[in-house]
């Protein structure tokens, strides 16, 4: 008898941290050093718009020229934003952020971002899986 693939809402990082667009790069820097983390989805109005990974903000803060302190999250952010809705199946968001090269997926309900997925949750949900569905 097989098991049922797991939904990503199971192992998604839930209420994830979000800044507006509007806001600077030296804030999202800061944001995610403090909660070590590397993907901020990024809203104006409270809707996605894009997001930001701490690479983005760490060669944007690279450029000549550029004032982190002053420039803002729509200078560097990526708008086409990997999105799942929370009762997607585990394997084919695995396999599109594969396929994709991309460390992460936003998860919307509505219009609403109620978690994020990244390469750190992917290992954590392969460990899961491992050793509950492969240990015998």
């Amino acid at each position: 008898m097989t098991k049922p693939i797991p939904v990503i809402s199971k192992y998604m990082t839930t209420t994830p941290h979000t800044l507006g667009s509007d806001q600077t790069l030296a804030a999202a820097d800061s944001l995610m050093s403090k909660h070590r983390i590397r993907h901020v989805p990024v809203l104006k109005g409270g809707k996605l718009v894009g997001i930001v990974s701490d690479r983005d903000v760490r060669v944007a803060e690279s450029f000549q020229g550029v004032d982190p302190a002053k420039e803002p999250l729509d200078f560097v952010m990526t708008s086409e934003v990997y999105t799942v809705h929370p009762n997607t199946p585990l394997d084919e968001v695995v396999g599109h952020m594969a396929e994709s090269k991309i460390g992460s997926a936003v998860v919307i309900d509505g219009d609403h971002v109620v978690g994020v997925f990244t390469t750190t949750d992917v290992c954590r949900a392969f460990a899961e899986l491992l050793g509950t569905r492969l240990r015998k």
